[in-house]
């Protein structure tokens, strides 16, 4: 069974950990960290504290199975001016690897899409790096549509 939550208090070392390999470790986000900005653990730490201190600027949300932590994802708010409401950029998604293939990313954005949708937040937009066809793959089977545009950054 897998059930999904809000992050609290005392999730925050088992986020921390599973964050933090995915931060370190997944190619798709290596490839593009500099363009972020990347501070490594101590800027995730300030996040992580963000998160909580500042419930309305945005959540990390888990999922859960009968062996713990399973996947994560943070989702921040933003203001669509084309709906007329808040939307959900959704980041740093992430399935442990030795439980991929169970449906736990699936129920951890359909739960997602419930949780964000009893809040009136009425879009979910998510970036995936040209080069990781899985993820495409993934996010298509749940209902996300490309937009056909690049997404860009700048550090200030």
């Amino acid at each position: 069974m897998i059930t999904c939550r809000r992050m609290t208090a005392t999730d925050v070392p088992d986020a921390f950990d599973m964050l933090s390999a995915f931060l370190t470790e997944d190619e798709h986000y290596l490839a593009s960290s500099n363009a972020y900005g990347d501070r490594g653990t101590e800027a995730l730490m300030d996040a992580l504290d963000l998160f909580l201190t500042r419930p309305e600027i945005g959540f990390v949300w888990l999922a859960y199975d009968d062996e713990g932590l399973a996947g994560i994802c943070v989702v921040c708010y933003a203001i669509s001016t084309s709906l007329g409401t808040l939307v959900g950029k959704l980041d740093d998604v992430s399935v442990k690897e030795n439980r991929r293939g169970r449906g736990i990313g699936s129920a951890l954005i359909q739960e997602l899409k419930q949780e964000l949708h009893r809040q009136n937040v009425m879009r979910i937009d998510v970036a995936v790096h040209v080069d990781n066809p899985e993820a495409r793959g993934f996010y298509a089977k749940l209902g996300f549509t490309a937009l056909n545009e690049e997404r860009l950054a700048c550090l200030i």
